[in-house]
C-alpha cells in the first residue's frame, strides 16, 4: 500500500483525541493514586486493576505524543512511540481478560486460593507476551509509520512492510478479537451465578433477599457486570472496523467521523475504567468526596475541618468503612468484583 494514500488527520480530530488522552491519563493516575494512599483497600482485584491502569497510562501517553506529532516518516521517535503503544495496548487487552478470569474463578468457582495462584501467571502473560511481540517486531523492523491507515496520527506497524497485516494481527488485532469473545462469555457466566445465588437466598431468606438494600445492591452489580464488556467493545470496535475496511481497501476507512471514533475508542479506556471505578465503588466514592469537601473547606477557612465523630487519618479526615457495612462488602468495583474481596 502506497504511503501517498495516507489518511489525513485534521486539527479538530487531534484536539478531540488529545482531550480523550488527557482524561484517560488522569483517570489511570486517579486509580493508582487511590490505591497508594488507602492501603486498607488494596484487595487483589484492585491490584490487578492498578496493573491495567499502568498499561492504560502508557497507552494514553504514547498515543497523545503520536496524535500531537502526526508522524509522516519512520523517524526514531515514531518507532519509539509505536513500540510503547504496541506494548501497552496489547498488555491492556491481556490484563482486561486476566481480571475477568480472576473474577470468574473467585465468584463462580468460589476458590480464592486458586484465583490468587493465577496472579503470577497473569504477570508473565500480560507483560511477557506483549514485550516479546514488541521486541520481535522492532528487531524485524516492523514498527514504524503506518500512514494513519489503522491509527490516528500515531505509529504502529509499518504500512509498507510486505507482511504488515500479519504483524497488525500479532501486535493487537488478534488479542482484540479474542477479548471480544472472552469477556462477554465470562461476565455472562458470572452474572448467571450471581442470579442463581440471589434466587437461593430468596428461597431461604425471603425477607432479607427482598429488602430494598439487597435489591439495590443486586441491581447495581448486575448493571456493572453488563457494562464492562459493553463499554470495552463499544470503545474498541471502531479500530476493528477500520482494520477490516483496510483489508477491503475501502476508502471509508478515511471517513473523519470513523477516524475520530477510532481515536477516542483507543485512548479513552483509562478514563472509562476510572469513571466506573469511582461511580460504582462506594468506599472510593465516599472517601474522594470527603477529601474534596475537606480541601474545599480548607481553601475557604484556611483550617482543617474534621467532624468530631470522624477519625483523623493522616490529617485528611477520611472515614473508613468497616467490613460489616453492606456497601463495603457487597459493592463491586469498576471491573465488577466485590469490594469485600
Amino acid at each position: 500500500m502506497a504511503v501517498d494514500n495516507q489518511t489525513v488527520v485534521y486539527i479538530s480530530e487531534q484536539i478531540v483525541i488529545l482531550i480523550s488522552c488527557a482524561l484517560s491519563f488522569l483517570g489511570s493516575l486517579l486509580i493508582i493514586f487511590t490505591y497508594i494512599i488507602w492501603p486498607d483497600l488494596r484487595t487483589t482485584p484492585r491490584t490487578l486493576l492498578v496493573y491495567l491502569s499502568v498499561a492504560d497510562l502508557l497507552s494514553a501517553g504514547s498515543y497523545a505524543y503520536g496524535v500531537w506529532s502526526v508522524f509522516e516518516s519512520n523517524s526514531v521517535d515514531c518507532v519509539v512511540q509505536g513500540a510503547i503503544s504496541t506494548f501497552a495496548n496489547t498488555s491492556s487487552f491481556f490484563w482486561t481478560v486476566a481480571i475477568a478470569i480472576y473474577l470468574y474463578i473467585l465468584i463462580v468457582k468460589s476458590n480464592q486460593r486458586q484465583a490468587d495462584s493465577f496472579v503470577l501467571c497473569f504477570h508473565v502473560i500480560s507483560w511477557g507476551i506483549p514485550l516479546g511481540i514488541t521486541v520481535a517486531a522492532l528487531a524485524l523492523g516492523r514498527i514504524g509509520f503506518d500512514a494513519s491507515e489503522v491509527s490516528v496520527g500515531w505509529c504502529w506497524v509499518r504500512i509498507q512492510a510486505p507482511d504488515h497485516v500479519l504483524w497488525m494481527l500479532l501486535t493487537g488485532k488478534i488479542w482484540e478479537f479474542l477479548a471480544y469473545l472472552t469477556l462477554p462469555v465470562l461476565y455472562v457466566l458470572i452474572k448467571k451465578h450471581i442470579h442463581r445465588a440471589h434466587a437461593a437466598l430468596s428461597e431461604y431468606r425471603p425477607i432479607l433477599a427482598c429488602s430494598p438494600l439487597s435489591q439495590s445492591l443486586s441491581n447495581m452489580a448486575d448493571r456493572k457486570l453488563t457494562l464492562i464488556p459493553i463499554i470495552f467493545i463499544a470503545l474498541r470496535i471502531w479500530s476493528t472496523v477500520r482494520f477490516l475496511l483496510m483489508l477491503a481497501d475501502s476508502p471509508a476507512r478515511q471517513n473523519p467521523v470513523l477516524v475520530t471514533l477510532h481515536g477516542i475508542g483507543n485512548t479513552f479506556q483509562g478514563a472509562a475504567n476510572c469513571i466506573m471505578f469511582v461511580l460504582f465503588t462506594q468506599p472510593i466514592r465516599s472517601r474522594l468526596s470527603t477529601m474534596l469537601c475537606c480541601c474545599s473547606c480548607r481553601g475557604r477557612s484556611g483550617a482543617s475541618l474534621i467532624p468530631s465523630n470522624t477519625p483523623n487519618h493522616s490529617g485528611l479526615g477520611l472515614d473508613v468503612e468497616t467490613p460489616s457495612q453492606p456497601e463495603d462488602t457487597l459493592n463491586t468495583s469498576s471491573r465488577g468484583w466485590p469490594d469485600g474481596c
